[in-house]
């Protein structure tokens, strides 16, 4: 007995691939129907689920040199005198420009004044496109195309139609995507939509709002600082302060100018946006492999777990026996 016991205390603890192999086994039936019916279920989803299509620019920044450089120039003779109208001359560095409009067409005051009316419908209630009439399909349960209604259910205080920042986030994590990783400076824009042709729409209406945005910006700081040297320079009358302002004037009409004349004012379109042939999700076959490896592995544990609860129960079972049997000897 003492041997017997030393013995099986030797083993406990270890894992005897024998026995794991025979209790797989035993439980292969369980095991082939939960994988199975994983199968089924990753296939049903993968098959329900639309396709989405994504298109992409490449975009170049347009060089800040020029006006950029003439007031670069200027910067380090004038560069108080410029500070104090407003005027930002080299102060972010090479690329200010382009960081800027990056960070501006992620910006939820973008969206909303560039993007929002142009893009809600298509991307608070589209659920699928139709191939054969090239439109978006709409859940009627959030918006009534016949009415042109919002008939989301919300709660009292809230309003059926999404507001800017509920759309700014979905618009955010859903459908843009912006690559700055690109050799040479480039830059990719994408955007993701069940319909090609709307994500197509999106990525021009990005570009062109962007360059708008950025444009606008810098005319209205432009112009604002015209008007406070011109009143400056009215103020003086030394020579060599009139001559300053009169260069410092003539910079910021440049900038109005090449603003008035430049559509592609930051961000020039080197490879247009096109309509996709392909989808870009979901991946179907990723879903289904993960959804059988996923299936395969609880039907193992379980099978494990309910092996080994059972041994214990016996276990358990069988010292009580024994206990209660030296009990009764006695």
């Amino acid at each position: 007995m003492d041997n017997q016991t030393t013995g099986l205390a030797a083993h406990d603890g270890e894992i005897d691939l024998r026995e794991l192999f025979s209790v797989l086994w035993e439980g292969k039936i369980a095991i082939v129907f939960v994988t199975a019916l994983s199968a089924v279920i990753s296939v049903s989803v993968a098959l329900y689920l639309p396709n989405k299509y994504t298109s992409e620019a490449l975009l170049a920044p347009r060089a800040e040199g020029g006006v950029g450089g003439g007031l670069g120039q200027l910067a380090s003779q004038y560069g108080g005198l410029a500070s104090l109208a407003g005027i930002n001359i080299g102060g972010l560095g090479e690329g200010g420009k382009t960081a800027i409009a990056i960070e501006m067409l992620k910006s939820r005051e973008f969206f909303g004044e560039y993007l929002y009316d142009h893009v809600l419908i298509d991307l608070m209630a589209a659920e699928g496109w139709d191939r054969a009439s090239n439109s978006t399909v709409l859940n009627p349960s959030v918006y009534d195309a016949v009415s042109r209604a919002w008939v989301k259910n919300v709660g009292p205080s809230e309003q059926a139609k999404p507001s800017i920042q509920e759309a700014h986030r979905a618009f955010v994590q859903d459908v843009l995507s912006v690559n700055t990783g690109n050799q040479g400076g480039f830059i990719t824009i994408g955007a993701t939509h069940y319909s090609p042709s709307v994500a197509r729409d999106w990525v021009l209406l990005i570009v062109n709002g962007v360059n708008d945005a950025v444009r606008a910006r810098d005319v209205e700081e432009a112009e604002n600082s015209i008007a406070f040297l011109n009143e400056q320079r009215q103020k003086t009358s030394l020579v060599s302060l009139t001559e300053v302002f009169a260069e410092l004037i003539e910079q910021q009409t440049k900038t109005v100018m090449l603003a008035a004349a430049s559509e592609e004012y930051v961000f020039q379109i080197i490879d247009p946006p096109v309509a996709p042939e392909l989808k870009s999700e979901p991946s179907r076959a990723l879903i289904c492999i993960l959804g059988v490896l996923l299936g395969g592995m609880l039907s193992v544990v379980y099978v494990l777990i309910r092996h080994y609860a059972k041994g214990d129960g016996r276990r358990s079972s069988s010292d009580g026996l024994g206990e209660t049997g030296g009990a009764v000897s006695r």
